[in-house]
């Protein structure tokens, strides 16, 4: 039967006992999330990873997911999508580290709370970090005690636990840890990704985080046997996963399948086998996205999704019936779903715009501000010493270059065929053999991001200040808008003799954030926009200080201009740590880039808004230490 989300627990108790219907069928669930690990690691889903037999029993009482996917590639913003089942450039949720925590769209809730309201005990043991605020009703218990155990007898569970042992600060060791540790995998014979470079170093390092997996699957071992013990192991759905890819550099963070693609299985019990269409020990290759997770608990337990969120289910009878569409909008196909899309924009202190859709074995990746290197310092992910060797040594010309291409401005969009190219290092955008592909998936993109509508086209200040009360309503309320914006952004993707009369439209725009847009498609062409110079120069006094800053960033990229005193003074102006933040991105990406411009700046002259900000201060330090050593 399926129960009414207003029931609570006692309520649900009279009803069971007066129709005849025992608490026991339903079904319980547990989720195991490991942190930071995508499916590289794990030999029961590619070749060069490790063993990992609990894991792989796991997959023969139950189904192993191929095509499984995180929506962002970092913590906060993966859980947000995870918990609420909402795309997180709609709902205001897409940053790390959050500004300012978001409510949930309206008629929302994250998802445990319908668990809860139809007689679930529903724990959390213990990491949540949502960028949602939220509500009264998710967790009978949120701690590092949390456990199914509290529940009443005979009350179904859900059970969610998150494990550190993969954690990105695990390779976070010191040099004399590789003179005193052996890892179980052969440094000498593991796989490097074809982006790395093959030193001691890198080695190491890759065999040291295979060797966590082995951690890992002892924890699955562990929780599985507390099951079977107690009795609930073949009445529960057990689902094991990583919360999103990583954590070797340039995985954790970007939106790349090392970033995104995580292993995921799931335990089918036999008492509910009737609920799901697979057979237990197969494998499926249908898309799953986060999104998809809480829609398919709420299936499982015959509770009603709600109408608002983005996700679908892939297990119970109503799985893999429809595809992705706009928020709360599925068309339905009769079909598996083969579509997965990904985001990423601030990571702790560093910027950045990127988005990606993933169809069969296509993905398209696009970057709205191309110009913005994946490899701009981020100082969590510098205290990996190989992320820090393979700065030094592309700085001392010492890569090829695959290996350089994460320290140098990507393309606008590309296109990769991962059948053939699973670590993403051709760009099949240019290709004429692809051309229709690539018109079909620039077109899924730009029906995405227009349909959400996608509200990282505003700047992250102009959000806080501006749409964080309500995002949904003001992504609705600015759909037309934003939609210009993106138009704009998308002259990145035609030839610039063809881009120049829209580039001059925008930046003779009264509004500022087509002028903002403008300038950041100037930049992504370079000196092919020298035409644009003129504009730009008038524009580093524009009374905005982000389009001010943009106007210099511009000049300092393509050589015409000394962007240092625009960007000093910008800063010394703002109020705002977040808009400050920005004027920060864009001073880091000059000093560190191939003109190498040389900042003095004068913290005494910041306003207390901007130098108490905690990530202003992430970036302050590290301009301290690169003045330092000019």
């Amino acid at each position: 039967m399926r129960w009414s989300r207003s029931i609570i627990w006692p309520t649900l108790l009279v009803l069971a006992a007066c129709t005849g219907t025992r608490m026991d069928e339903q079904p319980n669930f547990v989720w195991i999330i490991s942190e930071d690990n995508s499916t590289h690691y794990m030999e029961l889903f590619d070749p060069h990873g490790i063993a990992t037999p609990n894991i792989a029993l796991m997959a023969d009482e139950g189904i192993r997911f191929t095509r499984a996917f995180s929506n962002a590639p970092v913590c906060s913003v993966a859980r947000s999508t995870l918990i609420s089942s909402c795309y997180g450039p709609r709902t205001g949720a897409q940053f790390h580290r959050r500004s300012r925590l978001v409510p949930l769209p309206q008629g929302v809730e994250m998802f445990p709370h319908y668990l809860k309201q139809a007689g679930y005990y529903t724990t959390n043991n213990s990491k949540e970090d949502y960028n949602y605020i939220k509500g009264e009703g998710v967790w009978d218990e949120s701690s590092r005690t949390a456990h199914w155990t509290g529940r009443e007898a005979g009350q179904p569970f859900f059970h969610k636990e998150s494990h550190p042992v993969s954690h990105e600060s695990r390779l976070h060791f010191k040099e004399e840890l590789m003179e005193t540790y052996r890892p179980v995998c052969d440094p000498d014979s593991v796989f490097l990704f074809p982006n790395h470079p093959d030193t001691d170093l890198f080695r190491f390092t890759s065999a040291y985080y295979r060797d966590k997996m082995l951690a890992v699957d002892s924890i699955v071992g562990r929780v599985i046997q507390q099951l079977e013990e107690e009795d609930l192991l073949e009445s529960t759905f057990v689902f094991y996963f990583g919360d999103h890819g990583g954590v070797l550099p340039g995985s954790k963070g970007y939106l790349y399948e090392t970033g995104l693609h995580v292993p995921l299985v799931v335990r089918v019990p036999k008492k509910f086998r009737h609920l799901v269409d697979l057979k237990r020990g197969e494998s499926s290759d249908e898309f799953v996205s986060f999104v998809d997770f809480g829609p398919t608990l709420l299936e499982l337990a015959g509770i009603e999704i709600p109408p608002g969120v983005d996700g679908l289910p892939f297990l119970g009878k109503r799985s893999g019936s429809g595809h992705h569409g706009g928020p709360g909008v599925h068309s339905v196909s009769g079909e598996g779903q083969d579509i997965a899309y990904g985001y990423a924009d601030r990571f702790d202190e560093k910027y950045d715009l990127v988005r990606t859709v993933r169809k069969g074995d296509l993905k398209y990746m696009r970057s709205y501000q191309p110009f913005n290197v994946d490899g701009l310092q981020n100082n969590y992910r510098y205290l990996c010493l190989a992320f820090e060797q393979w700065r030094e040594m592309y700085r001392a010309g010492e890569l090829d270059a695959v290996q350089s291409a994460f320290f140098e401005p990507r393309e606008p969009e590309a296109l990769y065929d991962l059948a053939s190219d699973p670590y993403e290092t051709i760009n099949l955008a240019g290709d004429p053999s692809y051309a229709e592909q690539l018109s079909g998936m620039r077109m899924l993109m730009d029906d995405w991001v227009r349909g959400m509508p996608d509200l990282s086209f505003y700047p992250e200040d102009v959000l806080r200040r501006e749409a964080f009360e309500d995002p949904v309503g003001f992504g609705r309320e600015h759909k037309d808008h934003i939609a210009e914006l993106i138009d704009i952004a998308n002259l990145e993707l035609l030839p610039f003799a063809e881009a120049r009369p829209g580039i001059k439209l925008t930046l003779e725009s009264a509004d500022p954030m087509k002028k903002y847009w403008g300038l950041i498609v100037c930049s992504s062409f370079g000196r092919e926009a020298l035409d644009f110079k003129e504009h730009a120069l008038e524009l580093c006094a524009h009374k905005n200080l982000l389009v001010r800053t943009r106007a210099a960033e511009f000049l300092g990229l393509s050589g015409l201009g000394d962007p240092v005193p625009v960007i000093e003074e910008a800063l010394y102006q703002s109020e705002d740590g977040v808009e400050a933040l920005l004027i920060l991105n864009s001073l880091v990406l000059l000093m560190d880039g191939p003109l190498t411009c040389v900042f003095e700046l004068d913290e005494a002259k910041l306003h207390p808004a901007v130098s108490q900000d905690q990530q202003v201060q992430r970036r302050l330090e590290y301009i301290r230490s690169r003045m330092a050593s000019v």
